[in-house]
C-alpha cells in the first residue's frame, strides 16, 4: 500500500511540529499577548479609513504608507523595510532566501522553536547553544561558536521567549563583528524591555531585526510584523514574500497604531512591566515555585510539583498558561504571560492554593 508520506523529506518527518493546547480559559495567560484588547480609539480610527475601501480591489503591492509610518517609528530607513504578515512570515523568508543542504544556523537553546523548525524544513543544519544554568546567554560560547564556525544566520530572541532574558549590546557588537554571517534580533518583546538594537543597524550591514504588532502592539488577531536590516539586503529578502502578503485591514490598522502608540499603547506597556514586577515577587513567596525575572511580557516559573499537573490544576480553574517543560532545560518549569491586575490575583490565588494541597499531602 502506498505511502504518500514517504516523500516528505525525512529530516522533516522526524521534526516535532509547533503545536498548541486546543484547551480554553477565561484567563487566557498562555501566548503572551496583550492581556488588553486594542484601545477603542485605534480600532474606531482603522474602521474609519476602511469604511469606503473596495474590498474587491487587492491591498498595496508594497505597503508605502504603512512602511513611511515604520521608518518613523522605528528611526530606520524606508527602503530597509518589510512588512510582513506577522514576524513569523519573516522569519521564513529571511531563512528561505539563506539556508540550503548543509547550511549553518546558529540558535541558543531554549527559545522560539520555530527557528529550528523552518531551518530544518529547508535543510540547513541547526547549532543549538545551550543557556547558562542561570538561564540567560552564554555570551563567549555563543561568540566562540559563531565565530570558529562562521554560520550563515545565527538568530537571537531579546528578551528570549521563552526565558525573558536580553542579549547585551556590547556582546552584539562583538558577535557581528565576528562573522560575515547574518546575525538577527527577534525584538517581539522590546517594548516591555525599553531596549532596541536598531541604533546598531546603521554600522553593521550584516544586522537584521525583527519585530512584531502581536504582543505590545494588542494586535496579534491581525498579524504584523516587520524586518529592519540594510536596504540591499531587505531587498533580496523581499524576494521570499509573497505577492499582497499583508492585508488592507492589518495595513491600516498597523499605520493608525504606530500613530497612536505614545497616547493608547505605551500606558498599557508601562501596566504590563508594573504586573511583571508585581508577579515576580508574589510567585516568589509561594512555596515550590521559583520565578525566573524577564524582561518581556512573561515569565517561566520552576515548579517543586510536574509542571504538566500544574498545567491541569490551573485548567480546572479556568487559567490557561503554557507547559514548557518540553523544551530544552525546561523540564521543572511551566510559562505564564502577564495578564491584567484582576487575572494576576486569580493567578496567585490559584498557585497558591495548588501549592499549599501539595504541602499538606506531604
Amino acid at each position: 500500500m502506498r505511502n504518500s508520506a514517504d516523500k516528505i523529506k525525512p529530516e522533516v518527518r522526524d521534526l516535532r511540529a509547533y503545536k498548541l493546547s486546543h484547551d480554553r480559559a477565561r484567563v487566557k495567560i498562555n501566548q503572551n499577548e496583550n492581556p488588553w484588547d486594542a484601545p477603542a480609539r485605534i480600532k474606531k480610527e482603522t474602521l474609519r479609513r476602511l469604511e469606503n475601501r473596495k474590498w474587491s480591489r487587492y491591498p498595496d503591492f508594497v505597503p508605502e504608507n504603512l512602511r513611511a509610518h515604520l521608518a518613523e517609528f522605528s528611526g530606520w530607513r524606508t527602503d530597509g523595510i518589510i512588512a510582513g504578515n506577522g514576524s513569523n512570515e519573516l522569519i521564513q523568508a529571511l531563512l528561505m532566501v539563506t539556508v540550503g543542504p548543509g547550511k549553518r544556523v546558529v540558535i541558543c537553546e531554549p527559545t522560539f522553536a520555530l527557528y529550528r523548525q523552518i531551518t530544518t524544513v529547508l535543510g540547513g543544519e541547526v547549532i543549538g547553544l545551550p543557556l547558562t544554568a542561570e538561564l540567560n546567554y552564554d555570551t563567549r560560547a555563543l561568540q566562540k561558536t559563531v565565530s570558529d564556525l562562521q554560520p550563515y544566520v545565527t538568530i537571537v530572541c531579546s528578551p528570549n521567549n521563552p526565558t525573558g532574558g536580553l542579549l547585551g549590546d556590547q556582546d552584539l557588537r562583538a558577535l557581528l563583528e565576528s562573522t560575515d554571517g547574518l546575525v538577527v534580533i527577534d525584538e517581539a518583546y522590546h517594548e516591555f524591555a525599553e531596549h532596541s538594537v536598531v541604533p546598531l543597524l546603521r554600522d553593521h550591514e550584516n544586522l537584521v531585526v525583527l519585530r512584531t504588532f502581536s504582543k505590545a502592539m494588542a494586535m496579534a488577531a491581525l498579524r504584523v510584523g516587520y524586518l529592519l536590516a540594510a536596504p540591499e539586503l531587505a531587498s533580496e529578502i523581499s524576494k521570499a514574500i509573497l505577492p499582497y502578503n499583508l492585508n488592507a485591514v492589518s495595513q491600516t490598522a498597523a499605520e493608525v497604531a504606530v500613530e497612536m502608540y505614545e497616547d493608547e499603547l505605551w500606558p498599557l506597556v508601562r501596566k504590563i512591566v508594573t504586573e511583571r514586577e508585581r508577579l515576580y515577587d508574589q510567585l516568589g513567596r509561594i512555596a515550590g515555585l521559583t520565578p525566573v525575572r524577564s524582561l518581556a511580557n512573561f515569565m517561566i516559573v520552576k515548579s517543586s510539583i510536574d509542571p504538566k499537573q500544574v498545567f491541569a490544576e490551573l485548567i480546572k480553574r479556568d487559567i490557561l498558561v503554557r507547559d514548557v517543560s518540553g523544551y530544552p532545560m525546561l523540564s521543572d518549569y511551566f510559562r505564564l504571560s502577564v495578564g491584567t491586575p484582576e487575572e494576576n490575583d486569580l493567578v496567585l490565588s490559584a498557585l497558591r492554593e495548588i501549592c499549599e494541597a501539595r504541602s499538606d499531602e506531604s
